[in-house]
């Protein structure tokens, strides 16, 4: 993983925990349902557009990489189990 992806996927993996925590403190507090699932709604997107970079992160590293190595058939593999596993 490059260093600039890795410095982006932990800032907001941070961010993720914070907005966690908060959630935790709003159910704690038998705060309004809507409102706790707004914020879950939010940590949802966070995490996709945080996959969303390493995603494009490893297309342009890792997967380029293993085709010049000749690992293609592994390097689709993996890719396929990626995409199974996001449709589920």
């Amino acid at each position: 993983m490059r260093d600039e992806t890795k410095s982006d996927v932990l800032k907001r993996l941070n961010f993720i925990d914070g907005h966690l925590d908060g959630i935790r403190r709003m159910v704690e507090a038998d705060k309004y349902c809507v409102d706790v699932l707004k914020q879950t709604y939010a940590v949802r997107r966070a995490i996709e557009k945080m996959e969303s970079i390493m995603l494009a992160g490893h297309l342009h590293t890792c997967v380029v990489e293993g085709i010049r190595e000749g690992r293609d058939d592994a390097v689709l593999s993996e890719l396929s189990e990626l995409y199974e596993m996001a449709g589920k």
